[in-house]
This record gives structure tokens, sequence and C-alpha cells, in this order.
């Protein structure tokens, strides 16, 4: 199991636009991604698990991978959220 925790830059938090593409990311990998925010936890791939979170910008949020390919998984999804969130 992978973890890193980020603090949400995207001044409108992880609204529609970002989640679909956080979604797309997520999917690409086998393992299982979780985001925790708030005491409330979703499954990365899940879209409206995700909104339902309500993140906004400056937000912390932990990230959790687990799987198979968590190394690559854990790369790609630190890259993503340094990216676009």
């Amino acid at each position: 199991m992978r973890r890193f925790s980020y603090t949400i830059k995207e001044e409108q938090g992880i609204h529609a636009r970002p989640a679909s593409f956080l979604i797309q990311e997520a999917r690409t990998y086998e393992s299982r991604i979780t985001i925790r925010v708030k005491g409330k936890e979703a499954d990365a791939s899940n879209i409206i698990a995700v909104m339902a979170l309500d993140v906004v910008c400056g937000q912390r949020v932990e990230v959790e991978i687990c799987g198979t390919d968590e190394g690559v998984a854990y790369r790609g999804m630190k890259k993503f959220f340094e990216e676009n969130l």
C-alpha cells in the first residue's frame, strides 16, 4: 500500500471537469485508489463518490493506492495531482 497527501491548489477544488480527468487517470490502473478528506472517502474511479467529497481549494486530501501496480499508480496519481489539482 502506498499513500500521499496533497493540498488542492485548483481554485474550484475538485469540481466536475477535473473530477472527470481524475476518474480517467484512476481507471488506467489496476490498483484500488481511495481519496480521503474530512473523514469521508471515495473510490477514485467513481465520479459520483469523488464529487460527493466536495473538495475545495486549500483542503488536504489523502490518496491511498493498493494493488498489483501500486508503484506505477502512485507515481502516476501523484503526478496527476501536482499537474492538475
